[in-house]
């Protein structure tokens, strides 16, 4: 089964993956010989014409030893605030009993957060 990532990837994919691809000092044409990927299809991708299928965003991240994560998403699309970094830093200098407490914290207030964003969405269907 192949899945087709249309018009999911964000605006700079094609220049990430430019970028890494030459910071390995890969050719299109190495690239597409380790990927098993068409060179026409890495040009495609590389020209932002085409986007990779989920198969392909495998195939392209195997080959460049990097994670799916960081061809298609920005460091700080993913990233915590910078107010978040600085507790989560915090938590990490405590026990570990501490830090468990706090995982389940963060846990109940995210199940939380979702019933109610779940609940409203059921609401607001009525």
């Amino acid at each position: 089964m192949v899945i087709i990532i249309d018009h999911l990837l964000p605006m700079s994919f094609p220049s990430k993956l430019i970028q890494i691809r030459k910071s390995q000092g890969l050719t299109q044409q190495a690239l597409a010989d380790t990927a098993n990927i068409h060179i026409n299809q890495i040009r495609r991708y590389e020209a932002g014409s085409s986007q990779p299928t989920l198969e392909g965003l495998i195939k392209l991240a195997k080959s460049l030893h990097v994670s799916i994560d960081e061809l298609v998403f920005d460091g700080s699309d993913r990233a915590p605030t910078d107010k978040m970094k600085l507790m989560f830093e915090a938590v990490a200098n405590l026990g570990e009993k501490e830090q468990d407490i706090i995982q389940e914290l963060l846990e109940g207030m995210l199940v939380k957060y979702e019933s109610r964003r779940w609940d409203s969405g059921r609401q607001a269907a009525k």
